[in-house]
């Protein structure tokens, strides 16, 4: 097709089939197939020309196998990851035509039309893969819509018992649907600061449906009597299902709506508690990923709120059972505010609560993850703000044990936010009225890490926080400070006391007979020095066994290398045994310092070996010639496991090889 010119090519494209796929305008020949790209301006004559319905030499099915074996080009276009994929159920029928106003209708005719523009607005066109579609119609439904909300805020009398289910039908058809699978990083790797939610595709339209619903929902006109009929609990079920939305602008909007519900219908608000706890409790223990927790939290805080006094034995447990194991979440960064918000409301409604709430927080509070840690003690200075002095004296030691433990933590974060409690006024106040039972939980810590924390700005808040304890109650601080310089020389000698006994140990150990038998030779040797591993072909020879055939083995390792150990260092010399109690006595070393070692012989007839160390020197004097090896630990030296190395076989030796069967 090179050789045709543009006549040419018009003539084929004339008498042929065309076909757009791909961003290529594609001619059906009867010898082949012509593609063209679109960029191309033979295409724009070729798109001209009008399409025949089919080719008289080629089959149906041979249209679609031609087109499946063209190799495209160009890049692929994908599809942008932070737009939702929801599946609706598009409408069969989605040619709509612009009704008259409703402005304009008469008052006789405008209740018929408003349930026609209802009726229009429950069709549901495709946003997702082909967004271009039906344009005509998408702009009717959207001035529909617009209309709608527009009309019902401003008349009165709009709503009436024809309405109630025309308009639950139409937020049904639109917003009830199957989710797409979460394209959002789960639990804490989620940002909500750093990264780009995922947006609903359909969002132009579902807005203005969330929109007339809630002005149906806040509308003077509206009577929940008649709308409860329809707004039943398996509605309130399927509108809870949409809080797993990605889209934060729709999650928003079901915010308001489920709140505006929930005061309007009394009769479903324990269903809507219920269902509600039934999303947390599979948050909590099956799956850990949702998506509008923070939103329903946030529902929630406005409802217990509301709790009338004093609390039922339902909402306590709500607390024990929901609340507080929330916290245990990983994801607890993306609803934190919201749920120490809820909490606290709990305990202003009833402080009786707070035993239960501080020693749940203690028990799922963090061993690892400092972030969260920062997170628990922020929930935990606004717990103190409300709690009664009463309440504070029964968790006090609990919780300052739990506070001197983050002042001792190495992460500045985390001793930096518990050392700001002492610029609180209300908690100074709670110590100082019990300074004889916390000045000793708390001061300890501050002690210790005035001068051994590694961050300077601890320093300084510590030194301020010594301080104001110190003006606080002078005489309480010096009775602890001196019983903590009392436990630090208690402690200093106990360790010399350790240390003592087990150098009292250490030498009534050499002193056994049987010391140089069973012991290791890393504990024969002085401290730091690592023994030499003999080869495996010695061990026989020294245990009295039976010699083995030699095998290849890896590089040797040379005498008094090892960790910690650098290449030409001059290894310390290993200790010296002499006669023991029993008249047992050790030979002298041979004159060449050979590999054998010195042979120290016992009362039970057996032999140990000291490794003499002046090899190791003859070879470290000599850097290039030895290696630098490092070694994770050395071969166990005592009899019963070498032995056991001598006897072992590998599976080669035990069965035949492979030519011999």
């Amino acid at each position: 097709m090179r050789n045709k010119n543009a006549c040419e090519l018009c003539t084929l494209a004339i008498t042929h089939d065309i076909e757009i796929t791909g961003g290529l305008c594609v001619v059906l020949l009867g010898s082949g197939i012509l593609a063209v790209p679109l960029t191309c301006p033979l295409s724009l004559l070729f798109l001209s020309f009008p399409q025949r319905p089919g080719h008289p030499h080629l089959p149906a099915s041979s249209y679609t196998n031609m087109l499946d074996k063209i190799q495209f080009t160009g890049p692929h276009i994908r599809k942008d990851r932070n737009r939702g994929s929801s599946r609706f159920n598009i409408s069969r029928n989605r040619e709509i035509q612009k009704l008259p106003p409703l402005k304009d209708a008469s008052v006789a005719n405008r209740e018929e039309l408003f349930v026609q523009k209802i009726r229009q607005c429950c069709v549901i066109f495709d946003f997702n893969l082909d967004p271009l579609s039906d344009l005509k119609y998408k702009e009717v439904k959207r001035a529909a819509i617009t209309e709608l909300v527009e009309f019902m805020t401003s008349q009165r009398g709009v709503i009436t018992e024809l309405i109630y289910p025309e308009a639950v039908a139409m937020f049904s058809h639109n917003a009830f649907r199957a989710l797409p699978p979460s394209t959002n990083p789960s639990g804490a790797e989620f940002d909500p600061e750093e990264d780009e939610p995922t947006l609903e595709s359909s969002w132009p339209h579902l807005q203005l449906i969330y929109e007339f619903f809630l002005r149906f929902l806040e509308s003077q006109d509206f009577q929940p009597s008649i709308a409860k009929k329809h707004i039943d609990p398996k509605f309130v079920i399927q509108l809870l299902s949409l809080f797993d939305s990605e889209d934060p602008r729709e999650r928003d909007m079901l915010k308001t709506t489920l709140h505006r519900i929930y005061g309007k219908f009394l009769g479903l608000r324990a269903h809507i508690r219920k269902q509600i706890s039934n999303i947390f409790y599979r948050f909590i223990y099956e799956t850990e990923k949702h998506n509008g927790v923070a939103e329903l939290l946030e529902i929630l805080g406005s409802i217990i709120n509301g709790f009338a006094l004093p609390l039922k034995d339902e909402h306590k447990q709500f607390l024990q059972r929901v609340l507080i194991p929330l916290h245990k979440v990983r994801s607890l960064s993306c609803y934190h505010p919201q749920l120490a918000y809820c909490v606290v409301q709990f305990l202003e409604k009833d402080p009786s609560l707070t035993e239960s709430v501080v020693m749940g927080l203690l028990k799922y509070w963090p061993k690892v993850h400092s972030p969260k840690e920062v997170m628990f003690l922020n929930e935990l200075e606004e717990i103190l703000d409300v709690m009664e002095p009463v309440e504070f004296v029964k968790v006090q030691q609990s919780l300052f044990r739990q506070i001197a433990r983050c002042i001792s933590s190495p992460h500045f974060q985390v001793a930096e936010r518990a050392l700001y409690y002492w610029s609180n006024d209300y908690v100074m106040s709670l110590v100082s009225d019990n300074c004889q039972t916390l000045f000793p939980i708390i001061l300890p810590p501050l002690f210790r890490h005035s001068k051994a924390h590694w961050n300077k700005t601890i320093h300084g808040l510590i030194y301020n926080a010594i301080k104001t304890f110190m003006d606080m109650n002078q005489k309480m601080f010096e009775i602890c400070n001196a019983k903590y310089e009392e436990q630090l020389k208690q402690q200093e000698a106990h360790i010399a006391e350790r240390e003592e006994a087990w150098s009292q140990v250490e030498k009534l150990a050499i002193q056994s007979p049987h010391y140089h038998k069973l012991a290791r030779p890393e504990v024969i040797t002085a401290p730091m020095v690592f023994p030499r591993i003999e080869p495996m072909e010695t061990v026989p020879e020294r245990l009295n066994l039976p010699p083995r055939e030699p095998q290849e083995v890896g590089p040797s390792i040379p005498e008094g290398v090892g960790p910690g150990v650098p290449e030409g260092a001059e290894p310390e010399r290993q200790m010296e045994v002499g006669t023991s109690e029993s008249g047992a006595s050790s030979s002298p070393v041979g004159e060449g310092g050979g590999a054998e070692g010195t042979t120290v012989t016992t009362e039970g007839g057996g032999e140990g070996v000291i490794h003499n160390v002046e090899e190791g020197e003859q070879e470290m004097g000599n850097p290039k010639a030895s290696l630098l090896i490092r070694r994770k630990s050395a071969l166990p030296q005592d009899f019963e496991t070498a032995t056991a190395l001598h006897q072992y076989q590998t599976k080669d030796k035990i069965l035949p090889a492979a030519d011999e069967t």
